[in-house]
């Protein structure tokens, strides 16, 4: 799936999504990366988080079963060879299912594994950070991509802040608790990830903000100048948006223009140069919309 539109037609769609937000509190956005919920819970009350799914294959494929025979003893037609995804076109290959790998995709289909891991690395990048605590910290191959974007940025006059990074299991237990106390369960589920769903916990993205602040997690930092130059720049120095417009129905999460992942500069400017919006696309492991 891509996406081209003229940039009239996004500018008008942003601005239908922007009063799509403020609608009845049913229509809420969804998001991975809310980093305070209302009225957040003690972590005692977590509800239970679905088993994980299994996992495709390293390449990020499925393998298919063979049909069985007719009833005549025919034997069956032999299956179509799966196609290999984009990132198989790579000469270094990583794991899509270790959370210690850049390329660990995790999804509303895919949690994290073990689902309370926690990075043996994480690090306080030396850039502009908004956040605090736990939130200020980065894994450290991840805060060293992030010093060097947020250095080329500034060079450019554009002014970056980390204002979200690592976040971990039992913070997400108590942020999803709190949307869940809030709205009930689904409804918590447009709003926030369940813990060991979150991206946060493995240290390799963060959310960003404009030194001012303007319009942080909301649709119209897009148009910020941060968020221009990440969305052009970004995949030079490893990053993608992991989660880009129109594209929820195979993410799981609306537009989220400040939360970038790193996944090493060969993949994101692959990707990049592919025309490939999405980390399910880009490693073939199937759309995510909701979970299972």
């Amino acid at each position: 799936m891509r996406h081209n539109c003229a940039a009239s037609a996004v500018t008008a769609s942003r601005r239908s999504f922007a009063r799509f937000l403020a609608v009845g509190s049913g229509l809420t956005v969804l998001t991975a990366c809310s980093p305070v919920a209302p009225g957040a819970a003690s972590s005692s009350s977590a509800p239970l988080v679905a088993s994980p799914v299994p996992s495709p294959t390293a390449a990020g494929t499925a393998v298919a079963a063979p049909e069985a025979a007719t009833a005549a003893g025919t034997p069956p037609e032999p299956s179509a060879a799966p196609s290999p995804s984009p990132s198989a076109a790579l000469p270094r290959q990583f794991s899509l299912t270790d959370p210690a790998s850049p390329w660990v995709v995790v999804n509303k289909h895919r949690p994290l594994a073990p689902a309370d891991y926690a990075p043996a690395d994480l690090v306080s990048p030396a850039v502009g950070i908004s956040a605090s605590g736990e939130s200020a910290l980065l894994n450290s191959t991840t805060a060293a991509a992030a010093e060097a974007m947020f250095a080329a940025a500034a060079r450019d006059g554009v002014v970056m802040v980390l204002a979200s990074g690592y976040r971990s299991y039992a913070t997400q237990v108590s942020t999803y608790n709190g949307y869940v106390a809030a709205r009930g369960q689904a409804d918590a589920d447009t709003a926030s990830a369940r813990p060991g769903y979150s991206e946060h916990q493995t240290g390799w993205s963060f959310d960003i903000a404009d030194g001012g602040g303007a319009c942080a997690f909301q649709p119209c930092f897009a148009d910020q100048p941060a968020a221009v130059w990440a969305k052009a720049s970004a995949h030079r120095f490893g990053f993608v948006v992991r989660y880009p417009w129109m594209f929820h129905e195979t993410t799981g999460y609306y537009y989220e223009p400040w939360h970038l992942r790193y996944i090493g500069v060969e993949a994101a400017t692959d990707m990049s140069g592919r025309g490939i919006a999405t980390l399910e696309e880009y490693f073939g492991v199937g759309a995510a919309p909701g979970y299972p």
